[in-house]
């Protein structure tokens, strides 16, 4: 338990900052999902910027690593253009 102000402090605001970042992590993982889920290429096309700066968000603010980011947004750029093929 913090015995110092300033400890009780931060853990209240990283409490806040916890509950606000599972609530971005888990809407851009919904949204990922949704896009991986379409099977229309025009939607996806249309749907993809959307998803792509939502990751871009998360891996500015250090809540996704950037490599971690990367690899997603090039994973589902690559779903997407297979899809125009199909």
């Amino acid at each position: 338990m913090a015995h110092h102000k300033s400890a009780k402090k931060r853990i209240r605001q990283d409490a806040k900052k916890r509950l606000h970042n599972r609530y971005y992590k888990k809407t851009t993982r919904t949204a990922i999902k949704t896009l991986r889920e379409t099977t229309d290429h025009a939607d996806a096309v249309k749907f993809l910027p959307k998803v792509v700066s939502m990751i871009d968000k998360l891996s500015k603010r250090n809540i996704w690593h950037k490599n971690k980011a990367n690899n997603l947004k090039g994973k589902l750029s690559k779903f997407v253009n297979s899809l125009k093929a199909a």
